[in-house]
């Protein structure tokens, strides 16, 4: 896909943790959050990850769950998205994530497209997730295997 001048992709994904973030369970996981980040924040297409103060997005709730970690990032486009997440260490990370996050049985993962500049809240992002969960993949919220493109 062309990269896009108007619009960026934003895309959220969530996770339910098996155990608390401090637990040896998620040791691994929370010791390669940095890492991944970094790797993210200089990746070709990288717009904007949310974050706060800590660096990374796990102490910001979401779903007024505390168990739900949230994720959310803007891309320039949808193949800079696939790069990052299918390669290297990202790709390391995610081969794991039965070890540390319950199976959910709905979608997690939700990618749309926003004007380029814009940083969607995590009240949007919700939003688009609930969306694709009741409507399935539309141009207002779809997946990876089912991309709509500005039209």
């Amino acid at each position: 896909m062309a990269p896009l001048t108007e619009h960026e992709l934003a895309q959220i994904n969530i996770a339910r943790l098996k155990a608390p973030l401090d637990s040896p369970q998620l040791a691994e996981f929370v010791a390669g959050l940095d890492p991944v980040n970094a790797v993210a924040d200089a990746a070709e297409g990288f717009v904007w990850r949310l974050q706060s103060d800590e660096g990374n997005a796990t102490d910001i709730g979401v779903f007024g769950d505390e168990w739900l970690i949230v994720n959310m990032s803007v891309w320039r486009d949808v193949d800079s998205l696939k790069a990052f997440m299918y390669d290297g260490l990202h790709r390391d990370l995610l081969r794991r994530r039965r070890e540390w996050f319950e199976r959910l049985h709905e979608a997690v993962t939700a990618l749309w497209w926003v004007p380029a500049g814009h940083r969607p809240s995590v009240a949007e992002a919700e939003q688009r997730l609930l969306h694709l969960r009741k409507h399935g993949a539309t141009p207002h919220a779809f997946t990876l295997r089912e991309i709509h493109l500005v039209g």
